[in-house]
């Protein structure tokens, strides 16, 4: 797919599209372990609330259940009412898992390409460390980490709102340098409160919290969840791994221009394309039906306020600082935090390496979370790394044990799950850098590649900047930018 093409309002629809050999899919169908059931009724009432359940709707949820829930046999036996009594079928699975089909390889079908893993070993790794983080005293500590974890945020929170401010009335109380470095650790630190909310249940206040993931001005949440949570951490590195994928519509660019296209394409994100994103899946939310998606509207409602309310006051702090005369102190922030965030997202895995030469030959789920992932290091600290690197830097427990509440849980819960790969023969490799690691090859692999056009037509260097395609190619995917195509 190239960005010249938009998916047409059909194929941006949640109702499937015909499944394999041309049949239609069935309607309010999830699969687990091969069976299939109709949890169209356990939507508002699912206690990890609504959207986990409205969005697997038509796709494999056996991975889903089997990683994020501590006791996924109770999962099982309280979704059994709702089996449909029949094993499923390829016509069960919408071939795309109702995204759009650029995220995925040419010829991805879900039925085939999705990962099937057993997680009904009482002795494979993940039960092993779910049995560990049981027992009495290390329970109580991890409350006490997502405690302390949650106590930090609201001090972040606090800053985050004085340093503008105080940037805004003088700008002398808050210089340059350190406006522009504060704002980057800052936005950095709130998205990676995000990136844990996204993992917690999404219910209460939390449906608000999780919108902070915007903060750095990567991604929209609303969207993201799904991708992240649903199809990243579960599949990990497999074919249905979107995340992969961060960089597909950039990579189109010629490197030279590709810096400044791709910053004014995410400006364009950010004051218009967001929120026409938005608006987009009210109305999606409106025509499916807002009992297939949420239950309620009193479940919908708390994301749609969330959401819009982060991309209001993203707006209306380019404003301020506009008013303000301080429009160049915000845009320096912007393009810093955005380029050291954009990397940030796909440092923790070897996303550059082909998916073929990565699949490791293990039936346990856990043993390939860690071989897939690696953890991030930024200053040396790991409850401070914890915020800086979005969330990532205990990255191997997180993928794991998704299903726990705050970065500083996965710190303590470190040397248990060390210790119990150990006993599989997981070799626990250090943590990478990620500025004198992953920062330099990700910047040789995305930022000085030639462009895909150029690759596949064996275009020079002159040639694929000048060639009236390429500078077709750039103007399009600014305009873009602007009206909320490409938005993750």
């Amino acid at each position: 797919m190239t960005i010249d093409d938009r998916p047409d309002e059909d194929e941006r629809e949640l109702p499937p599209p015909p499944g394999p050999g041309g049949r239609p899919p069935v309607n309010n169908v999830w699969v687990y372990n091969g069976k299939a059931y109709d949890l169209s009724d356990w939507i508002s009432k699912h206690p990890g609330g609504e959207f986990f359940i409205g969005r697997t709707k038509n796709r494999d949820i056996t991975s889903i259940i089997g990683s994020y829930h501590r006791d996924p046999e109770k999962i099982a036996r309280m979704i059994e009412r709702y089996s449909l009594h029949r094993d499923a079928t390829p016509e069960d699975i919408h071939p795309k898992n109702n995204a759009p089909d650029f995220l995925f390889k040419e010829g991805f079908n879900s039925w085939d390409d999705t990962p099937k893993y057993a997680f009904d070993n009482k002795e494979d790794l993940l039960h092993k460390v779910k049995a560990r983080i049981k027992e009495p005293e290390l329970a109580a500590k991890l409350k006490r980490m997502d405690r302390a974890f949650d106590i930090v945020v609201v001090l972040l929170v606090l800053a985050y709102f004085a340093v503008q401010g105080l940037r805004l009335y003088n700008t002398s109380w808050m210089p340059l340098p350190a406006f522009v470095i504060a704002m980057v650790l800052l936005r950095s630190s709130l998205a990676g409160f995000g990136h844990y909310a996204i993992h917690r249940a999404q219910k209460g206040l939390n449906k608000y919290a999780v919108n902070a993931f915007d903060m750095n001005y990567v991604a929209l949440s609303f969207v993201t969840a799904d991708g992240h949570a649903l199809l990243h951490h579960p599949h990990t590195q497999s074919e249905v791994d979107i995340k992969k994928n961060v960089f597909t519509m950039m990579m189109q660019i010629p490197r030279l221009y590709r810096v400044p296209v791709h910053t004014v394409h995410k400006f364009g994100h950010l004051l218009t394309g967001m929120i026409i994103r938005l608006l987009d899946v009210c109305r999606l939310t409106r025509k499916v039906g807002i009992k297939d998606m949420y239950g309620t509207w009193r479940g919908a409602l708390p994301h749609f306020i969330g959401s819009f309310g982060v991309r209001f006051l993203l707006v209306a702090e380019v404003i301020a600082f506009t008013l303000a005369g301080d429009f160049w102190a915000w845009a320096l922030q912007f393009v810093i935090t955005l380029w050291i965030s954009t990397f940030m997202v796909v440092a923790s895995h070897d996303f550059e390496v082909p998916t073929e030469e990565l699949h490791t030959d293990t039936d346990d789920w856990a043993v390939n979370q860690l071989e897939q992932a690696y953890d991030l290091t930024v200053v040396g600290n790991k409850y401070v790394d914890c915020f800086l690197s979005a969330g990532l830097s205990s990255h191997r427990v997180h993928h794991v044990l998704p299903f726990q509440r705050s970065g500083f849980a996965n710190i303590a819960s470190e040397t248990v799950v060390r210790e119990e790969a150990a006993k599989f023969g997981v070799e626990w490799l250090p943590a990478k850098s990620f500025f004198g690691d992953r920062f330099p090859k990700l910047c040789r692999t995305y930022l000085l590649a030639p462009s895909r056009e150029a690759e596949e037509n064996r275009w020079g260097f002159v040639r694929e900047h000048c060639a009236p395609t390429a500078l077709k190619t750039c103007v399009t995917y600014t305009v873009q930018g602007f009206t909320g195509i490409g938005t993750v």
